[in-house]
């Protein structure tokens, strides 16, 4: 019998947007079979994440949050009804994240708004730091500290601050939200106020 590995489960939820037992459910029945897994969760309703992401998302909410007057966020997150974003449930996503705004200062919502530049800039930053190592290893070295770059600057690859122990990323939550409300969920965009901060634009 496969042993299932919770980095299995972890990628079959990253793919479908279904829940972890779920997952681990599916892959378990299709003896860790990645693609029978993801049939299996489709059969049941569960894999819609992916099909709802591409669905036009306009309407949702504008939220924020404000820690004791001097940290303070706001952020707009997209559905496709009414309905939904009036629902507690979207109302507290909207509110999570801000306040997640707030805790882990994100610089940008996903790796693809990086500016090419600034990831050169890291990667040489990385490079100047090794000098002991042959060159294939250097670029294995650097892409990983660039995923921990990511991981650290963009909002959606942050793992979430109320759910530290589950390694649960901002990405994650939002797949979890298309699977529950039925609708495709997007963050929009961001920003975080700091009292005394100067503007950089």
């Amino acid at each position: 019998m496969t042993i299932i590995s919770l980095e299995m489960v972890k990628n079959l939820r990253e793919k479908t947007g279904a829940g972890m037992m779920e997952c681990k459910k599916a892959l378990t029945e299709s003896n860790g079979d990645f693609e029978k897994a993801v049939g299996l969760l489709r059969q049941r309703g569960l894999a819609s994440a992916a099909k709802k992401a591409a669905r036009a998302a306009l309407e949702g909410l504008i939220g924020s949050y404000i820690h004791m007057g001097k940290i303070g966020a706001m952020v707009e997150i997209n559905c496709e009804t009414d309905f939904v974003a009036r629902t507690d449930d979207f109302k507290e996503l909207v509110k999570d994240i801000a306040m997640h705004i707030v805790a882990a200062n994100p610089s940008y919502l996903s790796r693809d708004d990086v500016p090419q530049d600034v990831i050169e800039r890291e990667k040489e930053i990385y490079r100047a730091q090794i000098t002991d190592k042959p060159p294939h290893i250097v670029e294995k070295i650097i892409e990983g500290k660039l995923e921990k770059f990511y991981t650290d600057t963009c909002l959606f690859d942050q793992v979430f601050i109320k759910d530290p122990e589950q390694k649960k990323r901002i990405k994650d939550i939002i797949a979890e939200k298309i699977s529950r409300s039925g609708e495709n969920v997007v963050i929009r965009r961001f920003a975080r106020f700091q009292l005394g901060e100067m503007s950089q634009g």
